[in-house]
């Protein structure tokens, strides 16, 4: 059977996620719009995007789509959080107590490079791609925290913006608002 990505569309930008895996040649039958349990069921593997986290944490929570998303990550379903995503993914979260999906063993701070008016775009390298790609910055938070077993990807100014651990990835970047699909591509080899 082929391989189904689902992108959790509770809040946040998981449109650009479906266009980003269109443009890197996905079709749309194998792309669904993840919302509650049954749908997670129909996955093989799960982005997470941008968005609100303490929102949608508390979504995941209420409806019980948090709990099935870290049983199907432990049972070795690929998982991939922009932004938003990488702070629900995290094990803590630094000066809040929020809800967390605790698949990455790491500590994020959120708005780490500071308001939504301090935006911006650079290049940024990634591990296991050779050449660097366009990373979008939304309020977008750092990792101050890496605990074992969990690999540096990316690095911006000295801080951390990119992490994996097994078959869970992590950036604090919106590679989906850019034309550039090579990290989307990347996490299909997961």
């Amino acid at each position: 059977m082929a391989t189904k990505i689902g992108v959790l569309a509770v809040q946040g930008d998981f449109s650009k996620h479906i266009e980003a895996y269109e443009s890197a040649g996905v079709p749309a039958h194998a792309l669904r719009e993840v919302r509650t349990v049954d749908d997670l069921t129909e996955v093989d593997r799960l982005t997470i995007p941008g968005g609100e986290s303490s929102t949608v944490g508390l979504l995941l929570e209420r409806y019980g789509l948090g709990p099935a998303i870290i049983e199907r990550a432990a049972s070795g379903m690929p998982v991939w959080g922009t932004c938003m995503g990488m702070i629900l993914m995290a094990s803590e979260v630094e000066d809040r107590d929020q809800y967390r999906l605790g698949l990455l063993d790491i500590t994020v701070r959120r708005n780490a490079f500071g308001a939504q008016v301090h935006s911006f775009e650079d290049e940024v390298a990634v591990a296991g791609l050779d050449q660097p790609v366009m990373g979008v910055f939304i309020r977008a938070p750092i990792v101050t925290r890496v605990g074992a077993g969990v690999e540096v990807l990316s690095t911006y100014d000295e801080k951390v913006v990119g992490v994996r651990s097994g078959s869970c990835l992590g950036t604090s970047f919106h590679p989906e608002l850019t034309s550039d699909t090579r990290l989307h591509q990347w996490f299909l080899t997961f």
